[in-house]
Parts: C-alpha cells; sequence; structure tokens
C-alpha cells in the first residue's frame, strides 16, 4: 500500500519537478498551435463554406513550418521553459509575455513581407494574428498558474496540522509574509486575517484577506482560532505592539516577528527567519528625533575619547560617534579580549578607518597623562566604571578606586588640557545611594561639578537606568536561565526598574553632551518602570513555556546595597526642562568645596584596604547615602 502511494506521488509530481525542459517548450508550442486553431475558429465560423476553410488551410499549411520555427526560438530565446510551472511568478509572465508579442510581431512582418514580395498573402489573417496573439497568452499563462495551484493543492496539509495565523501589519512586509506563508505549504499555515493599527484600513481586503482594526484582536483570536501572531512591522509603534503582544499571551497565543529588511538573506525573506520577538523588541521605546546637524558640527573633525569603549555604553556610544566624521576616535579600555573583537567588528563594518585603539586603566595616572598628552582630546565620554553592585558590597575599595580615582584623574587631565568638553557617564544608582557603587558614582558626580566652576572645560554628568541587554543586566540572565530549563532568581516579588536600550541611552548621551554648558546633570525619561517579576513571567511566555510548568521563578531575596525601587532624583532636587522631551536638567544642591579634600582623603585610604573606614567616608561625602541589606547599616546606626 506504500508502495503504491509513493508511485502516484511520483506520477503526480512528475510535471512540476522532473519533467525535462525540451518537454515544456513542446507543450507551450502546442498550446500555442491550439490559441492558433482557436484563432481561426473565431475569424472564420466553423460553419463557414467548405470551400473557404479549405482555401485558408492551403494557405496555412505553406506557412505552418515557418510559423512553428519562429515561435520555437522565440521562446527559446526568452527562456520561458526556465521557470519553475508550480513556483510561476510575475517574472514568469512578464517573459511569456514579450514572448508572445516578439514572435507575433516576426508573423506580422514575415506577412507583409510575404504579401509585398512574394505571392501577395499573409502568412496569418491580421485579425487571426490578433486574436491569436490574446488566446496564446492567456493560455500559456493559465496552463502555468492551473499547474501551480494543483501542486499546491495536492501538497497541502490536511486541516489538522493548519495553525492559524494572523498577521500584525498590512504593509508591504505584512504582504510579503503572507506570500512566503503561502508559497511554502510544508509550513502547515493558514492566514486568516490581517491587523492594523491605520483605522482608514479597516474592512478593506489584501489579496482576498480582510484586514481588521487591532481594537478587534480579541474577538479575531476567538473567532479564528488564532495559533499565532506575525508581527510584521519594520518600525512597530512599541505601546501597541506592547499591549497586542500582551493579549496574545493571555490567550496562549504564540507571538513571532519578521527581521528587519536589512537582515534579509540577499534582500529575500523566508519564513524561516521568522523568530520568536524578544523582550527587548517590547521594552525600547519610538524612535527618539535628534538634532542631527548640532551633534555633527560638535563632533565632526574633533579628537574623541571614549573610555571604556569595549562595554555596552562605551561601544554604543562609538557606534554613534563614528558616523559624524570625527578626525580621530580614541578607543579606551582595559579589557584586552573585548577591544579586540570590537575592534574586529567595526572593521568588518567598514567603521575603523579613524579609529585609534589603545589599552589602558584609568586609573593609572602616568598612562592616561600620555594618552591626553598624545592626542589632546577635543571630547571626553566617560563610560568606564565599575558597576555591579553586589561586588562593589564586597569590595569598596576597587569600587572608590575606579569610579573615584580614575574619575579624577581623566577630569584634572581634561582640565589641564583644555578639553572642550567632558561627559560623563553616570546612573540611577547614584540618586539617595543605597549601595558602594550608587555612592562612589554620587561622587564622581560632585567632583566633576566642583570642578567645572574653576575650568574652561565643560563638565556634563548623565544619568539614566538600567539597559537592555547590557553585560551582566538582568535580561540576558533571564535568558540564560531560561536556556538551562530555570528557574528564574528574582531577588523580591515587588523590586522594579527602568530601563532603556543601548542606542537610545548612547542617542540621549550625544544630545545632552551637545545641549550642555557645564555643570548639569542631565536626566533621561526612561518612562514606565517595570516590574521584574513581570518581566520574567513575560520572557517565560514569549518562550513558548508555562510557568511552573515547564520553568519556576524562584524568590532569592535582595541583594546586599540592592534597592526594590531605582530613582532618577534625590529627594532635595528637582527638574528643569530642556529642549529635548525626553532629557530633563537636575536642579541639585550646591556643593561645599572642601568635599574635595574629604575625596583627596578617601583615595588616600586605598593603601590601608579597611572596607568600614573608607564606606564610612563616603557616607560623610554623599550623607543620602544609607546602606541597604549591607553589613554597613551598622555605619548608619552609629551615625544616628
Amino acid at each position: 500500500m506504500n508502495s503504491n502511494k509513493q508511485v502516484k506521488f511520483s506520477f503526480i509530481n512528475l510535471p512540476v519537478t522532473s519533467t525535462p525542459r525540451w518537454i515544456i517548450i513542446v507543450l507551450d508550442l502546442i498550446v500555442s498551435l491550439f490559441a492558433l486553431l482557436l484563432a481561426y475558429s473565431v475569424r472564420f465560423d466553423v460553419y463557414a463554406d467548405v470551400d473557404v476553410l479549405k482555401k485558408e488551410w492551403d494557405i496555412l499549411k505553406v506557412s505552418l513550418p515557418l510559423i512553428i520555427a519562429i515561435k520555437l526560438v522565440v521562446f527559446y530565446l526568452f527562456k520561458i521553459h526556465k521557470g519553475l510551472i508550480r513556483h510561476t511568478s510575475l517574472e514568469d509572465v512578464k517573459r511569456i509575455f514579450f514572448a508572445v508579442l516578439t514572435s507575433t510581431f516576426l508573423l506580422l512582418i514575415g506577412g507583409f513581407v510575404r504579401a509585398e514580395f512574394y505571392d501577395g498573402r499573409y502568412l496569418i489573417p491580421t485579425s487571426v494574428l490578433l486574436v491569436e496573439f490574446l488566446t496564446s497568452l492567456l493560455l500559456l499563462i493559465g496552463f502555468r498558474f492551473t499547474i501551480k495551484v494543483y501542486y499546491y493543492e495536492l501538497n497541502k496539509p490536511s486541516l489538522k496540522s493548519t495553525k492559524n495565523i494572523l498577521i500584525y501589519g498590512a504593509g508591504v512586509s505584512g504582504l510579503i509574509t503572507k506570500r512566503t506563508i503561502e508559497k511554502d505549504p510544508l509550513i502547515g499555515a493558514k492566514v486568516v486575517g490581517f491587523i492594523d493599527d491605520n483605522n482608514k484600513l479597516d474592512g478593506n481586503r489584501l489579496e482576498g484577506i480582510r484586514i481588521f482594526n487591532t481594537a478587534h484582536i480579541k474577538k479575531l483570536i476567538t473567532k479564528y482560532e488564532v495559533d499565532e501572531l506575525i508581527i510584521a512591522i519594520q518600525n512597530p509603534n512599541k505601546k501597541n505592539t506592547s499591549r497586542i503582544v500582551d493579549i496574545c499571551l493571555h490567550y496562549d497565543v504564540e507571538v513571532q516577528s519578521v527581521p528587519n529588511f536589512k537582515n534579509w538573506i540577499n534582500g529575500e525573506f523566508s519564513f524561516k527567519q521568522i523568530r520568536k520577538i524578544n523582550i527587548d523588541d517590547l521594552l525600547g521605546r519610538e524612535p527618539i528625533d535628534l538634532d542631527i546637524a548640532k551633534i555633527k558640527s560638535e563632533l565632526k573633525g574633533k579628537v574623541i575619547l571614549v573610555t571604556g569603549a569595549a562595554g555596552s555604553i562605551g561601544s554604543g556610544i562609538v557606534r554613534q560617534v563614528v558616523s559624524y566624521e570625527p578626525e580621530k576616535l580614541i578607543l579606551l579600555d582595559q579589557a584586552e579580549s573585548a577591544l579586540y573583537d570590537f575592534h574586529n567588528e567595526l572593521i568588518a563594518g567598514n567603521m575603523d578607518k579613524s579609529v585609534e585603539i589603545v589599552v589602558g586603566d584609568v586609573r593609572n595616572e602616568h598612562r592616561m597623562k600620555k594618552l591626553f598628552e598624545n592626542f589632546q582630546p577635543s571630547i571626553v565620554f566617560h563610560a568606564a566604571a565599575y558597576k555591579h553592585v553586589p561586588l562593589m558590597e564586597d569590595n569598596p575599595s576597587e569600587a572608590v578606586q575606579t569610579n573615584v580615582r580614575g574619575t579624577k584623574i581623566l577630569v584634572d587631565l581634561a582640565d589641564q588640557y583644555k578639553t572642550d568638553k567632558f561627559v560623563m557617564i553616570s546612573t540611577d544608582k547614584a540618586v539617595n545611594p543605597t549601595n558602594v557603587m550608587g555612592a562612589s558614582k554620587r561622587i564622581a558626580e560632585i567632583y566633576a561639578q566642583l570642578k567645572n566652576n574653576s575650568s574652561s572645560t565643560k563638565f556634563i554628568t548623565t544619568r539614566f537606568g538600567n539597559v537592555l541587554g547590557s553585560n551582566g543586566s538582568v535580561i540576558p540572565l533571564f535568558k540564560k536561565q531560561i536556556e538551562k530549563g530555570g528557574p528564574i532568581t528574582v531577588t523580591d516579588e515587588n523590586v522594579t526598574r527602568y530601563f532603556m536600550t543601548i542606542p537610545e541611552a548612547c542617542q540621549l548621551v550625544l544630545e545632552a553632551g551637545t545641549m550642555g554648558d557645564g555643570g548639569e546633570i542631565f536626566v533621561f525619561d526612561m518612562g514606565e518602570s517595570v516590574k521584574i517579576i513581570d518581566l520574567a513571567k513575560k520572557m517565560i511566555q514569549l518562550s513558548g513555556l508555562e510557568l511552573n510548568k515547564d520553568i519556576e521563578i524562584k524568590i532569592t531575596g535582595l541583594r546586599p546595597g540592592e534597592k526594590l525601587y531605582e530613582e532618577l532624583l534625590a529627594d532635595n532636587e528637582n527638574t528643569l526642562p530642556t529642549h529635548h522631551p525626553q532629557i530633563m536638567k537636575a536642579k541639585t544642591r550646591d556643593e561645599d568645596i572642601n568635599k574635595l579634600n574629604e575625596i583627596d582623603e578617601l583615595l588616600k585610604m586605598f593603601d590601608e584596604q579597611d572596607n568600614s573606614q573608607i564606606v564610612g567616608l563616603m557616607k560623610s561625602i554623599v550623607p543620602e547615602f544609607l546602606s541597604k541589606n549591607s553589613i554597613y547599616q551598622k555605619l548608619d546606626d552609629s551615625n544616628d
């Protein structure tokens, strides 16, 4: 029984998969001659006088070999036999059209030559030739599409294996997605509709498929028993997309997305490129409107230093800055391997023309002085820092050494060598710090602010929260835990965080650096804070897993120095608006100049390695620094 099925399958597919190309040419010729016969039938009624029909046949049989020869040569030259019939496309139709048009034109010319210079008769009557052109074109194209439809019907999966797909986006990308799904019957999918944010499209059809407004998605999921939603919008509205995804996850609808057209292989899209949507796609926000002209005038032709250049933010800044044509872009980092990998990335993207790679530590004053002496940077983006809260809680001296001493060295050198602008990358953890890392960054902010008062260099600070996909951030950690089968570890059910994508953060850093006049602390609009446990649950669902069945969430308790929620401004601070809606200027208290002496004293404590003494002085410099879940809380109690 199985062998019979195999024979049947092979026989049915022979014309569309294994047929030699010469057979296709012969079939096309037969179809074309049949069209000629139909044309004669239209021109000369079948009930016409027998003598008339016999006379026309006598004329035609003389011309027939030439007609066949012209058809064969033209069809071969236009390669209408080359296309796979089961995948007939618009290009195949165009080739057929021009082949039939050319052969008709040649027959017309041949008829004119015969009539003028031979026996006064045309090869084919002009009226017959015109009817034959239309009929031949229709039959040749119809023949191919009939085979194509038959092939797809033959290979259409059974209804039991078909999944119903809803496409989000009724534009070009959505249309290409629909065609891709329908082109490959082995996918086992059926497009039941489009949804789109544009109200004007509601009720219209796209290649026969109904378009609905996104407001109807709940009804559509239920009515059509939707199994999967494919986001096919190249630049979707983040807020709308997040809402749609939440609804789909609630109804256990799988969510996937079409990659950016830049990532399509050779400019073509295949179903295999559709991927599961990432949490990053939902947490990012709308594209940032930048003053490109002003940024370019600030950066073009300048020598620019980026510290921590191999890190998440540093490398993001480099990718942004390199497009503004600096004279020289100095990439400084002490992480040799990471810097090497990033440099290779720049070379591969042809972005290394003005790049200078420097391996060095910001804490090494002599090395940094040589760097400033040799390159004389006009602008510094200072992103080098230790940022992991638990590690710095255990190693306060290292937090001070890198985040405070490293910043002080660079700030002093920028002042000494008359750098135009110094943009320091800070963190929301510097606001009302509850840990050593945040306090060390606040002290670095204070030093830069105080130095700004007596320097020609403009010292500017930028603050923002967690960055999606950055080294050590929660999302890459959750992804690894999901891949391993869990559990996902969350420190507290109520912990919340702000998130921003790396490109967003770096773009705002450039904008803030451009608008800054010195001494400001710019705060970025981080959007709404996200509950981390909800983030974990959504990532589990987006992975196609079920909470507490496939994977569990484990509450581990707050880590030393960790807050339940982050702040962007201290209690005694407020903000002032800027020309950019996503950048605010923090109005901070004036710091006492004597804190410079306290900072010097703090740096001298490194050699003694007395953590309690170091943290105690940090609390003196930053009075709002109150330790949380930390052994240093006792220092707060003693101060009380």
